[in-house]
């Protein structure tokens, strides 16, 4: 048993993490309310770079998140996650402030809950959008989609690569190569011979959860979603980006319920790159 730390918590350093903390992060986020998506924290602590407090009794982790790097135009912050014991406490704006430190002139961006909004706000991050969760079991289409998909194949990666890049503005390719283990279902759009969008399925708790969902329009989206749900008999999870109503409303009218939402925002940036058009759903957004 550690003696307790003499220092105050918002004091406390902030180390890396690694692959070893994965189930203090799941225990972190378990003590929540969250999924442990430990799957999750694989995927977010091989591709990105994990920060954390331990805790001063030797219990885990205090507080945890990751910010993954796509070069020098952009960074994302997620899973920023204070043990509730230690809530409200200074620790989450401590966290940040290092994170913020570490990306320097690197802009950032943040799917926010409505409870950690504010300290964003008040960190310089601006609100730029939106994401709307939906939840639950998908019914069938009556009629078969005319858009073709198909399960993504190894030699596929490339061309979504490809795809994602004026999608998301960035590089993604080590996320995107690292889609073909973390997903329990990987699978494209195709005319022609021309991928013209891809979407994941990948477990969360007892759910499934649909993302990045990347499409030429609203009809290879819906068709990409039908696909993937077809593959699972779990509830299905998608965090679709609020401006694409046709698709939230198609998938409310295939018997999911709105659920929580996310604000989208920026530090150091006006805006996120890419095209929001192609952008329907992303990996994971969850930040507190």
């Amino acid at each position: 048993m550690h003696s307790p730390s003499p220092l105050p918590l918002v004091d406390l350093p902030v180390r890396r993490l690694t692959r070893g903390d994965l189930v203090s992060c799941a225990d972190l986020s378990e003590s929540r309310g969250w999924p442990r998506d430990e799957h999750r924290w694989g995927l977010l602590l091989s591709a990105g770079t994990g920060y954390g407090i331990a805790d001063p009794e030797g219990k885990g982790l205090i507080a945890a998140c990751v910010m993954t790097s796509y070069g020098p135009r952009l960074a994302a912050v997620g899973m920023l996650l204070v043990a509730e014991r230690h809530a409200r406490q200074g620790i989450a704006r401590r966290l940040m402030r290092h994170v913020m430190a570490e990306a320097g002139a690197t802009p950032l961006a943040l799917y926010s809950t409505s409870q950690g909004q504010r300290l964003y706000e008040e960190l310089g991050f601006t609100q730029v959008g939106r994401t709307q969760r939906v939840l639950g079991r998908i019914r069938p289409e009556e009629r078969p989609s005319a858009v073709a998909t198909r399960a993504a194949a190894a030699d596929d990666l490339q061309a979504m690569v490809r795809l994602d890049l004026p999608v998301f503005g960035i590089d993604r390719t080590h996320i995107i190569a690292r889609l073909p283990a973390f997903a329990d279902r990987l699978q494209v759009a195709e005319e022609n011979g021309e991928l013209t969008g891809y979407a994941a399925l990948w477990p969360s708790g007892d759910a499934h959860a649909v993302g990045p969902l990347v499409a030429r329009d609203t009809a290879t989206a819906k068709a990409l979603v039908t696909a993937v749900a077809a593959t699972t008999d779990r509830p299905l999870r998608v965090d679709v980006d609020a401006r694409h109503e046709e698709l939230l409303d198609w998938l409310v009218e295939r018997g999911l319920e709105r659920g929580s939402g996310t604000a989208v925002m920026t530090y150091g940036i006006a805006d996120l790159p890419g095209d929001a058009a192609r952008r329907f759903a992303p990996l994971t957004v969850a930040t507190g």
